[in-house]
């Protein structure tokens, strides 16, 4: 029998409460100033009291402490018993850092939540950002205590803990002073989980006292008649109203008809209040930044289903698109409507594609080993050999998509420019080449320019009579000037 699925009510809870569990926090700023405690609450200094107090090696936490302080850990997450982050040390590729805290039981989580509804001024602390010494110190223990923080980390360094995860503690503490909901968070619940079941206990305790206080007349049950405090509303009424106790109020003056009762008011639509409302202009858009970012570097790993300096690849390659399109929108002057924005990336076919993404992972690299690797795992996926991907690397680095299309595509141009160049190149006392299709050609000394759709002129090199062309330094609109720099190579 298969289970009933989940409402959508009770899928977006669900959501919600996996949401609540995690917490990811930015790489913290550099720490300037004096170099004194690191933490700046006392609960903070008690998370660090726990990791040195355990520490095999001070040298090591001091420099876990220099990491931290200069801002060698980046983006840290913090789940239920788990806190992980990045390192960057010497190395290019940074660590995986991780401290492991226990979680605690439904029996402690009852007991430590009975403590705060109890007294309402530890949930006041707890949401202004402050950890109540009794609470903490409590019959269920928040902080940690010798031995309860477990480090672990990818490097080679085996020290308990080595100087990441060190660092990452150091960092962590400063989480800490700043919400001592982390601290919750890592013994297993979140903030809004908190206090949801504070205030159904805070509910629970209350209505017996509401019911306890609430006046004799709200007691009544239904059907019972008034009371003397009822008579005496009733008499205050009439008096105020010039009628006699117990005279009905819709009576009028002999011999008139009773006013009709007016219908009780049902509003007013939502829509018709906000028909005329006046709505202030949309703030401009933010200017882009100035370049695109940089991902923060992965680190390595055993059994991981892909390459992290792929992913770090991709990553960088989908902000620097992103930032272009950001870059290309304008904003419409005043009154103007909205205009259409075209992505400056036109959907390309996937050998293009990869194409680009090859060119662009390595801009400026030569023919280095990481590169032949590259372009032997492209050749492999596409079915070409790796000198057509070298190749065509080179034509895309040249002049993007028009480079590559001139590779392998020729053309014939129209009458115009084309014919005009070879009058241009005889009149700066230039090599004849001679035309074919977009090429003009001089097999002897191998050189070569293509003509371009955009009207560029696209340098070509080969070794003379083998007719290998390869693209050769970068496209120009004048025919002499690409065929000077081709000539000085």
């Amino acid at each position: 029998m298969n289970p009933r699925p989940a409402s959508g009510r009770a899928a977006a809870a669900d959501r919600l409460a996996r949401a609540d569990r995690s917490r990811t926090f930015p790489p913290l700023p550099v720490r300037t100033g004096a170099r004194g405690l690191f933490a700046e609450s006392w609960w903070g200094s008690a998370w660090l009291d726990a990791l040195e107090t355990t520490a095999l090696d001070s040298a090591r936490l001091a420099r876990g402490r220099t990491y931290a302080r200069d801002g060698h850990v980046d983006t840290i997450n913090v789940t239920p018993g788990r806190i992980v982050a990045t390192v960057r040390g010497s190395r290019p590729r940074p660590y995986s850092a991780e401290i492991r805290l226990r979680t605690l039981t439904d029996k402690e989580w009852d007991g430590l939540l009975d403590a705060i509804a109890a007294e309402p001024g530890r949930l006041t602390a707890l949401l202004a950002k402050r950890l109540p010494p009794a609470l903490a110190e409590g019959e269920v223990r928040l902080l940690p205590g010798p031995g309860d923080l477990v480090p672990r980390c990818s490097c080679p360094d085996h020290g308990r803990p080595c100087k990441h995860a060190a660092a990452l503690c150091f960092q962590v503490a400063r989480l800490l002073d700043a919400d001592p909901f982390v601290l919750l968070l890592m013994r297993g619940r979140g903030e809004r989980e908190l206090l949801d079941a504070l205030s159904r206990r805070n509910a629970a305790l209350t209505a017996p006292e509401a019911r306890n206080h609430a006046p004799a007349a709200d007691r009544r049950g239904p059907g019972t008649g008034g009371g003397p405090q009822a008579a005496d509303t009733e008499q205050g009424s009439a008096a105020a109203s010039g009628r006699a106790p117990g005279e009905s109020a819709s009576v009028g003056a002999p011999g008139e008809q009773p006013a009709p009762a007016e219908p009780p008011s049902r509003g007013v639509p939502a829509r018709s209040a906000l028909a005329d409302r006046p709505r202030p202009p949309l703030p401009p858009p933010l200017p882009p930044p100035p370049q695109p970012g940089r991902p923060p570097a992965l680190p390595d790993g055993d059994g991981l289903p892909f390459d992290p300096a792929t992913l770090e690849f991709l990553a960088a390659d989908a902000a620097a698109r992103a930032h272009a399109c950001v870059s290309a929108a304008r904003t419409p002057g005043p009154g103007a409507g909205r205009t259409a924005v075209h992505s400056p990336f036109p959907a390309l076919p996937p050998w293009e594609d990869a194409i680009r993404l090859t060119a662009t992972a390595h801009p400026t690299a030569g023919l280095t080993a990481t590169t032949r690797a590259l372009y032997r795992d492209l050749a492999a996926a596409t079915g070409r050999t790796p000198t057509d991907v070298a190749r065509a690397v080179a034509a895309w680095r040249q002049g993007g998509p028009e480079g590559l299309v001139l590779l392998d595509t020729p053309w014939n141009p129209p009458a115009g420019d084309f014919d005009r160049a070879r009058s241009a190149l005889l009149a700066a006392d230039l090599p004849s080449l001679r035309p074919r299709h977009n090429h003009l050609t001089d097999p002897d000394r191998g050189i070569q320019l293509r003509f371009g759709h955009d009207h560029r002129w696209y340098p070509y090199e080969s070794e003379p009579g083998a007719e290998d062309w390869w693209p050769a330094g970068t496209a120009d609109p004048d025919p002499v000037g690409a065929l000077t720099t081709l000539l000085a190579r």
